[in-house]
């Protein structure tokens, strides 16, 4: 006969807090993984967008190579505040998804530090409970001993 029960171990909330926690701050991480890659992508587009632009520009003729060269430029600097705006944009989802998650986090620990006080005062309450409930019966047992013992010692002297 075995011991071990067929049910599966309940976990505890403290280690359900915990899972919900590390699944946060894994999600968040794996968010900002992503953002870094699509930046990095869109870069790298846009950088080949930029360089096939201006091998178009060098392909034409010597006569407009003035006006190529200007909108080469132009087309780099576009590029270039393109790629600094998508960077900008990126760190600052990366630093709303940190403080959501430190938000989420700091949430979390306040939540176990409520139930832990709460379970703390609830073990403190039963415990004086128990100790009244207990001193009342020793009283009740002593007054009825007493009782006995009184008139025995009647009962005794009586008989003599």
């Amino acid at each position: 006969m075995s011991t071990s029960s067929p049910k599966p171990e309940e976990k505890g909330f403290f280690e359900k807090v915990k899972e919900t926690i590390e699944g946060i701050w894994d999600d968040t991480k794996d968010k900002a993984e992503e953002l870094k890659d699509k930046t990095a992508d869109t870069i790298d587009h846009l950088k080949e967008k930029v360089t096939t632009e201006k091998k178009t520009a060098a392909r034409k003729s010597t006569t407009g190579k003035k006006s190529v060269a200007g909108k080469a430029g132009t087309v780099t600097a576009k590029a270039k505040t393109a790629a600094a705006d998508v960077k900008a944009k990126a760190a600052g989802q990366a630093e709303k998804i940190k403080a959501k998650a430190e938000d989420e986090n700091l949430k979390a620990k306040k939540a176990v530090a409520d139930v832990k006080t709460k379970a703390a005062s609830k073990a403190k309450s039963i415990t004086a409970k128990g100790k009244a409930e207990s001193s009342a019966v020793k009283r009740l047992a002593h007054a009825k001993t007493s009782r006995t013992t009184t008139t025995t010692k009647k009962k005794a002297t009586a008989a003599k």
